[in-house]
């Protein structure tokens, strides 16, 4: 090991296209990130200026909304970037930087629909509670604890993984540094980083899995000894963001990450990291907004105020 020349940067293949189905590309995912950023923004902006949505679901709808622009910024720029101008290194720091963030992340947002489908089963299950149990107090910790929940884990992961060799082939076949592609050109047995990401990957995503699935039995239940049809129809219509929400989220991560090593496939990983980082992420607005009629009603009053003050 002395004598090895450790690797200084990496190179992403990305998606190895000409230029021509490159630049169409780039212009797809472009579009994809702006509708992903502006989409979330907008849903920050309106939870903020109107008070019918000063409530807890929507403190946690706005916060997950600044969590979906973080994930998705921390690897779309540089895959614009290689699309348009042919980028396709980076630098070994900023290759672990972009990995340590993309699960860092990613994890608090699985924690977080946790902690959103719990706030959703206090409402429906304990109503007459409800401002009691999900204060501001409460809100924030939940908050805080989502994000040092997920940091810790991955912190120690990233530190062990910083000391897997790379002194060989520094060609990764991904559009960013994802820990299951950097594992495959390692210099050293990863089998142990492997299996750690494995039980970590099952633990949290299937931890935070378990207590949104607990806490929509609840719900379920209660909905359904409600005696009026409105009343169920109302019941469920609060939960059917979140439900499509959880279902297309969890549904792709744990395909892509829970599942043994030897049945992985690169080119796999790839297209369910391009829609989890890319498309869903862009989806999300629209199944809060479309779906919500709070957030339609607040957004209508927004726009008619604004038209009258103008």
């Amino acid at each position: 090991m002395a004598n090895m020349t450790r690797v200084t940067e990496f190179i992403l293949i990305g998606f190895s296209l000409s230029h021509k189905p490159e630049i169409i590309l780039f212009f797809l995912f472009l579009m994809f990130y702006l509708v992903t950023v502006s989409g979330n923004l907008l849903i920050i902006t309106i939870t903020l200026i109107s008070h019918r949505l000063h409530a807890p679901m929507y403190f946690f709808l706005r916060n997950f909304s600044v969590m979906e622009i973080l994930f998705t910024s921390v690897t779309v720029p540089k895959l614009l970037a290689g699309l348009l101008f042919h980028s396709k290194t980076i630098s070994f720091l900023a290759c672990m930087t972009q990995c340590f963030f993309y699960f860092f992340v990613g994890v608090t947002e699985f924690i977080f629909l946790a902690i959103m489908s719990f706030d959703r089963y206090v409402a429906i299950c304990h109503p007459l509670r409800y401002t009691t149990i999900m204060n501001n107090r409460v809100c924030i910790q939940l908050l805080l604890a989502a994000w040092s929940g997920s940091f810790f884990p991955i912190f120690f992961s990233a530190l062990f993984f910083l000391q897997v060799p790379f002194c060989g082939p520094n060609v990764v076949n991904h559009f960013f540094c994802d820990s299951i592609a950097l594992e495959k050109i390692a210099c050293t047995d990863t089998r142990p980083v492997e299996l750690m990401n494995l039980i970590l990957a099952s633990l949290l995503l299937c931890g935070s899995l378990v207590v949104t699935t607990v806490s929509y039995i609840h719900i379920f239940i209660t909905v359904l000894r409600i005696p009026t049809a409105k009343g169920r129809q109302k019941a469920f219509s609060t939960c059917a963001s979140h439900i499509t929400v959880v279902s297309i989220t969890y549904g792709t991560h744990l395909f892509m990450h829970v599942r043994p090593t030897g049945t992985n496939s690169l080119d796999l990983n790839k297209a369910v990291a391009l829609m989890t980082t890319v498309v869903t992420p862009s989806l999300n607005p629209f199944i809060y907004t479309l779906r919500n009629e709070a957030v339609k009603q607040a957004l209508r009053e927004t726009i008619i105020k604004k038209k009258c003050t103008s």
